[in-house]
């Protein structure tokens, strides 16, 4: 997932984009809500975490402006207002989700996980493909009850591939999936996690493939077979 923080709090915002990062996820930090539209308009997110109290236009003006201009990516609201008005206000202007401050990070964790599983059509926590099984609370992977040793990198390569199971997953939709703006991270860097992921395979009865002017697919059944 990739995901925008819009927090002006730098202590918190850091916080934020720190935390979610060890989660493995690729996280964007804006302190200012009139560079939003612009940065949605420009890059695919799959979550904002939108603070309502910030300099200029605040959370809800920004929020309101996104579903006019038809973005639909979902929006979780972080914020002190903890009134059932506010609460109502923010929901009513678009958001999906609503968290108060102060808040645990495990609770802010998991409610980002759930958006997650929403947009990989998932009910459940866990993905299963073949003789691997991802858990998202746990964030790891487990090959017959035995946990795979693997980078943050690496586990967000796999999770995607096995998300897609049997279908293809393009190097630009990796870079896209799991680089911040900040990050060096290339369709070289993907190359070398791919080629790491297929060492920590070996045996497994799982291997991932490469479609060459495709990209990469993970395969479950000629690996088992």
């Amino acid at each position: 997932m990739r995901v925008l923080v819009i927090e002006d709090d730098t202590t918190l915002g850091h916080a934020l984009q720190e935390f979610l990062m060890e989660q493995g996820y690729a996280v964007d930090w804006l302190t200012d809500g009139e560079q939003v539209v612009g940065a949605v308009a420009g890059q695919s997110y799959d979550l904002l975490l939108l603070d309502l109290n910030l300099p200029g236009e605040s959370g809800l003006e920004i929020l309101r402006k996104l579903r006019a201009n038809n973005e639909q990516v979902p929006v979780l609201i972080l914020t002190a207002r903890d009134g059932v008005e506010d609460r109502v206000a923010g929901l009513d202007a678009g958001a999906d989700d609503y968290v108060t401050k102060p808040f645990e990070l495990a609770e802010l964790a998991a409610r980002v996980r759930a958006f997650g599983r929403r947009r990989a059509g998932q009910a459940q926590p866990t993905i299963e493909a073949g003789p691997l099984v991802f858990d998202s609370v746990g964030r790891e992977v487990r090959v017959n009850g035995e946990r795979l040793a693997l980078s943050v990198r690496e586990l967000s390569v796999l999770e995607m591939l096995m998300a897609r199971a049997g279908r293809v997953v393009t190097k630009r939709q990796i870079v896209n999936s799991l680089s911040a703006w900040d990050a060096d991270f290339s369709e070289n860097a993907v190359e070398v996690y791919v080629y790491r992921l297929r060492k920590r395979l070996e045996g497994t009865g799982a291997g991932i493939q490469t479609v060459r002017g495709f990209g990469y697919l993970l395969d479950v059944e000629s690996a088992a077979g």
